[in-house]
């Protein structure tokens, strides 16, 4: 579904991304893991053209997607930091992003199991960091993308609603999408991962499962064998 060949990014006299190769045929949970500044967002965001990278392909669904745009009505994303207009009102923004994409929504559902609908006439400036997270994720879910990509998800969510997420991102991956990770709870990504994509200086240091990993560093916990990587990689 996602082919990424020989991608070159920099900002300035920083490289962020140098020569990055990554194929993604398999559908299932993908957690892009690596340290702060190892290129995890820019990939993202280059993926779905927000970044322009210097060099480089990138492949979605067999087509390349530089220069397009369409292709982005088949991805539901979720950034890392909710912002939205703070004199908007959920409900207000909720019908806004509806009639962008102009596609089926299943939004009722996801507002009742994630407890937004006392919030719905209330302006986004007033709501607390979890609240807003929340209805971020009902905006990702609402439509039927065969691409979510979810950067750190777990944000200022309670524990109840952190349930509800996992549970849809499994209903997802049963449905036969592709779902993209980023986070740093790595007792997420040890509970739903297929496969880690480890990114370290800008390039693929590790692409594999959790068990293979733990194997390769020999560490019982995924916690250690990143840390594990990170000490060789930095001593």
């Amino acid at each position: 579904m996602i082919k990424i060949e020989q991608l070159y990014k920099s900002f300035g006299k920083v490289d962020v991304l140098e020569g990055l190769d990554l194929e993604i045929t398999d559908k299932g949970i993908f957690a892009i893991l690596g340290p702060n500044g190892s290129g995890k967002t820019t990939l993202i965001k280059s993926i779905l053209g927000m970044v322009i990278p210097q060099k480089g392909k990138i492949y979605f669904q067999g087509e390349p997607v530089m220069g397009k745009w369409d292709y982005r009505s088949n991805i539901s994303y979720l950034p890392q930091i909710a912002q939205f207009p703070v004199n908007l009102k959920v409900r207000e923004l909720i019908e806004m992003i509806k009639n962008i994409r102009g596609q089926s929504s299943n939004e009722k559902r996801l507002i009742d199991l994630f407890k937004v609908q006392p919030f719905m006439d209330k302006k986004l400036g007033t709501l607390s960091g979890g609240t807003k997270q929340k209805i971020n994720l009902v905006l990702t879910f609402m439509f039927d993308s065969d691409l979510i990509i979810l950067d750190e998800p777990t944000t200022g969510l309670d524990p109840v609603a952190l349930i509800y997420l996992k549970e849809l991102i499994q209903e997802e991956k049963a449905k036969g999408k592709l779902i993209l990770v980023t986070t740093h709870i790595m007792k997420l990504v040890e509970e739903i991962a297929d496969k880690i994509v480890f990114i370290l200086d800008g390039k693929i240091y590790f692409e594999g499962t959790v068990n293979e990993i733990q194997s390769k560093t020999g560490e019982d916990d995924l916690e250690h064998a990143i840390a594990n990587i990170l000490k060789e990689t930095y001593a």
